[in-house]
């Protein structure tokens, strides 16, 4: 792994002018809800994709297969991008790459391949990997160290911001047709043209994303200088951080990591297909669609709640209590019928919401000087959200949406129990 020493410039010799600081701070900020954003506009694409091409679950899944698989094969590449040209240029590179990926939803709309699609995803997951990679960090560094909790937490919100509006947007944007129009009831030229103009849907939205993309990219170019990196990297393999797997507790957090991950994508993925069948809300795919905002807004809302639950718990617990609950209402869900099946499944975003930072923290402690290493692999168990949701999909396919919940409820059971596991500090465990 590699250390990046970093150095400000202004009229404070130790930190940036306040006016300076707060400018990138709020580009910054952008960038969470940029990615934020993108990253969950996946569980409006994945049913559009899967009607258009007659997939199976299992096949539509792959959407989240191509995008976090980024996350496993570009986390360290973009750790060592940083360390040699810096945070902001870095930035760049990744906005830029994300916009590619953007547009080569263009000419996978014009070949009507399905892999077409996916690699046009994995190319824009690369660069959201590299923005997110450089966002959590330098964040931290814009401002005094008293206060970087507080940046962090801000940026996380803008994040969940991003993951709430997002669907609900792209539900109205690429959802809409799918509620006149049944592609098993057309054929010949009429399919075609239908699938045509749907594709046609999907990269018109992409590339508006794209422009909006390269603008940020262009001031965060302008801005390239404002913070001045010295680079001195560590003579360290970076895969030295693999023997920390040794370690119980933090194998044990990154598996869990891994799973939280796997099964929040997977319940994302499916809710729209879910909403929309009868024996749940029987809604159409648009309004399905925009109800996957209440997924992720509950995420949003419960960062708040967990962040005051943190000081009067131990966040094991807490940890522990929230998977069960989650459990709780994937159970009640699957064996329930009409608006409680929907919204009970609906409201697992609410316990979702403390899991990510609370298995991360926990999971590193006791690490030391060696937390950076621990991160950049946890990181990498991102890639559950490439390998879960197909799993689910299958489990989907066998039986019926409803009891494949039962995938992601094996999954928060592991967390329950790494909760209780990790519910003592490091020391004293």
């Amino acid at each position: 792994m590699t250390t990046v020493e970093t150095t400000f410039s202004g009229a404070d010799s130790g930190s940036l002018a306040t006016a300076q600081t707060k400018k990138l701070s709020l580009y910054v900020f952008a960038l969470f809800f940029i990615f934020g954003g993108l990253t969950s506009l996946n569980d409006v694409l994945v049913p559009k994709l899967k009607s258009l091409f007659s997939l199976s679950y299992t096949e539509a899944m792959l959407v989240q297969s191509a995008f976090f698989f980024a996350y496993f094969v570009a986390s360290i590449p973009a750790g060592l991008l940083i360390a040699r040209i810096g945070y902001m240029k870095a930035a760049v590179i990744g906005l830029l790459t994300m916009a590619a990926g953007c547009l080569l939803f263009i000419p996978a709309t014009l070949s009507t391949l399905f892999p077409a699609f996916l690699g046009a995803l994995f190319i824009l997951a690369v660069g959201v990997t590299t923005v997110q990679v450089v966002a959590n960090p330098l964040l931290s560094l814009l401002g005094p160290g008293s206060t970087a909790h507080s940046r962090l937490t801000l940026g996380q919100g803008f994040n969940s911001l991003g993951t709430t509006v997002a669907p609900y947007i792209g539900a109205i944007l690429i959802l809409g047709a799918l509620n006149e129009v049944d592609p098993a009831t057309l054929s010949g030229a009429e399919l075609t043209a239908f699938l045509a103009h749907e594709a046609s849907v999907i990269s018109n939205t992409y590339a508006g994303i794209a422009l909006v993309i390269c603008l940020i990219a262009a001031i965060v170019w302008l801005q390239r200088n404002a913070l001045k990196s010295s680079k001195k990297p560590e003579r360290l393999n970076p895969f030295s951080a693999l023997d920390l797997l040794k370690q119980p507790r933090f194998a044990f957090g990154a598996a869990c990591i891994f799973l939280y991950v796997g099964a929040e994508v997977a319940i994302g993925s499916l809710l729209t297909d879910y909403l929309m069948l009868p024996t749940t809300l029987g809604m159409a795919a648009e309004e399905a669609g925009k109800h996957v905002a209440f997924y992720w807004g509950g995420a949003m809302v419960g960062r708040f709640i967990g962040a005051a639950l943190m000081r009067r718990f131990a966040p094991g617990k807490l940890l522990a209590f929230a998977a069960t609950a989650v459990i709780a209402l994937l159970t009640l869900s699957a064996m329930s019928t009409g608006t409680l099946a929907g919204w009970s499944l609906l409201a697992v975003g609410l316990f979702n919401s403390i899991m990510f930072p609370t298995i991360f923290t926990l999971a590193s402690e006791g690490l030391g000087e060696r937390a950076a290493e621990g991160s950049g692999l946890i990181c990498c168990a991102i890639v559950g959200g490439a390998i879960i949701p197909p799993i689910t999909g299958f489990a989907a396919d066998l039986s019926t949406l409803a009891l494949a919940l039962a995938v992601p409820a094996i999954c928060y059971a592991g967390i329950a129990y790494f909760g209780w596991y990790a519910r003592r500090p490091h020391a004293a465990a």
